[in-house]
Formats: structure tokens, C-alpha cells, sequence
């Protein structure tokens, strides 16, 4: 009884001085528990960028191994590009090499019968490979296509048609390789 007269007797200033009395704690505890949240999400944080740099790391690793993966397969493509397309070749030049084994044997008739089929082989083989011819006989005179390399006036015929191909074009896969080197008719008087 003498300490609850005593403690009542105490005035504010004197129980915050007091011993027993101990104010600074429930802030302590409250800052504390903050603390323990703040370093809990610190560490959430970090495990979280952890892994963000692992998997940047990983993608970063992924993209290195897929661009060098792609120069192999370009570099290996330049290489064998043409081993399609010689290899289809081959035949039309071992064609040809029998017809000169056979050359003084054979009668006109049969080098010109041999060299139709050779030539058949090789349009065949340029079909297969995407190559279109351009022969444009009698045909308007087009400069994307054709190249003209003289002019003829021809009476009744209109200007600017191709009177004559020198040399066939070709286009490979709808690009041109070789323009058609033609003759054009000119215009009387020109």
C-alpha cells in the first residue's frame, strides 16, 4: 500500500525519471518490428534482383549462342550454296563431254541432235532452279528488261518493237539476272 501511495503520489515528470518506469521500450519494440519488415523486404529485394540478373545473365548467354549460331549457319550456306545447283549441273557437262569423245564419228545431224538434248537439260535444270528466260520477240521494248543494242527501221512496223533478240535475259526468282539484248524498231526518219 505505502508504494501504490507512493506511485500515485509521483507526478509525471517524476515517473518518467523513475527506475521502474520504462517509456523508451513500446517505441523500441515498434521500431524494432520495423526494422525486422524492412530487412525482410531488403532481403525479399535482393533475392528478387538475384534472380532478375541470373536470368539476364542466362538470356544474355541465350542471344550470344543464337547469333553465333546463325553466322555458322550463314557462313556455312555461302559454302554450299552452289552444291545444289552444280551438282545438277554435272550432267549436262558430262553430255557434253560425250558428244566431243564421239565427235569425228558422228554425222552433223547427230552433234546437232546431241547438243539439243544438252541444251534441253540445261533449260530444265534452270526451270528447277528458278530461272525464267526473257525472250522477248516482238514485244515492246521495256529498259527494266531489255537492253537495246541497235534500231532498225522497218516499214509497217511500230516503234520501240523488238525486232530481233541477240542474247536471251533471265530472271531468277522474279530478279532480273540479264537484261534481253535486242534490236528495236526505230521511227521513219530517225
Amino acid at each position: 500500500m505505502i508504494l501504490e501511495d507512493h506511485e500515485s503520489s509521483l507526478t509525471p515528470a517524476d515517473r518518467r525519471d523513475s527506475p521502474d518506469s520504462d517509456p523508451v521500450e513500446p517505441a523500441s519494440d515498434e521500431a524494432s518490428r520495423q526494422t525486422e519488415t524492412l530487412l525482410a523486404q531488403l532481403e525479399a529485394s535482393e533475392a528478387r534482383a538475384r534472380e532478375h540478373w541470373e536470368r539476364y545473365l542466362r538470356t544474355a548467354a541465350e542471344l550470344e549462342n543464337l547469333r553465333k549460331r546463325a553466322q555458322r549457319e550463314v557462313e556455312s550456306a555461302h559454302r554450299f550454296a552452289l552444291e545444289g545447283f552444280m551438282s545438277e549441273l554435272l550432267p549436262v557437262k558430262d553430255s557434253l563431254e560425250l558428244g566431243v569423245a564421239d565427235g569425228p564419228e558422228q554425222s552433223t545431224a547427230d552433234i546437232r541432235q546431241g547438243v539439243q538434248l544438252t541444251l534441253k537439260l540445261l533449260t530444265q535444270l534452270l526451270t528447277r532452279c528458278g530461272i525464267e528466260e526473257v525472250d522477248p520477240q516482238g514485244e515492246l521494248f521495256d529498259p527494266e528488261r531489255h537492253e537495246a543494242i541497235g534500231t532498225e527501221t522497218v516499214p509497217g512496223v511500230e516503234p520501240d518493237v523488238i525486232l530481233k533478240v541477240v542474247q536471251k535475259g533471265y530472271i531468277l526468282n522474279g530478279r532480273l539476272l540479264r537484261p534481253a539484248r535486242v534490236v528495236v524498231a526505230g521511227s521513219p526518219g530517225s
